[in-house]
């Protein structure tokens, strides 16, 4: 029963489970991106597509739209999988 209830997941299981889905990654400063996970490893270090990252400039708010991006997982603060930082 417990493998059923995401609260009695370990955090790499439960990251496990997003590969190939949507998460949102908010990153330390101000930048979060939005993307499919395509996997990690046990530093948390991430692969992402056809992700969108927002950014926070002194003029505002910046949106870019890549391909692929490889995080580095001392740069990752939270992990919101399905998430998105604005209602789509």
């Amino acid at each position: 029963m417990a493998a059923n209830n995401p609260s009695q997941l370990l955090p790499s299981e439960l990251i496990d489970r997003c590969i190939g889905s949507k998460i949102w990654v908010i990153m330390k400063g101000d930048k979060e991106l939005v993307g499919t996970l395509r996997g990690f490893d046990v530093y948390v270090n991430m692969g992402l597509e056809y992700f969108t990252e927002f950014e926070i400039t002194p003029e505002g708010r910046r949106i870019t739209k890549l391909d692929q991006i490889l995080l580095n997982g001392n740069n990752i603060a939270i992990l919101v999988p399905g998430g998105s930082p604005e209602a789509e």
